[in-house]
């Protein structure tokens, strides 16, 4: 889905990554965000979501990923999202 506005880092610059990782519930899944950033301010974003992964309490049934970066409004993917492990090292 095409996005109308522009979508901005908590510097202000235009975002162009999310940061976030795979959860599940056992039946649904979905990707808990925890950053929305610019190229500049990924690196930090991504080391800042590790530990906060890492201190998040489950449920019986439920699972986390790793926290990995995903390029915001793809236009060859469904949800508009393409997962970047390129630049995850």
């Amino acid at each position: 889905m095409p996005m109308n506005y522009p979508i901005l880092c908590g510097c202000g610059k235009l975002a162009r990554f999310k940061v976030a990782a795979e959860w599940s519930d056992g039946l649904t899944s979905e990707l808990k965000t925890y950053a929305i950033t610019c190229p500049v301010c990924l690196a930090q974003h991504l080391a800042n979501a590790k530990p906060k992964a890492a201190k998040c309490r489950l449920l019986p049934g439920e699972s986390l990923g790793i926290p990995g970066v995903y390029e915001l409004a793809h236009p060859d993917e469904p949800r508009g999202l393409l997962r970047r492990t390129d630049l995850e090292s």
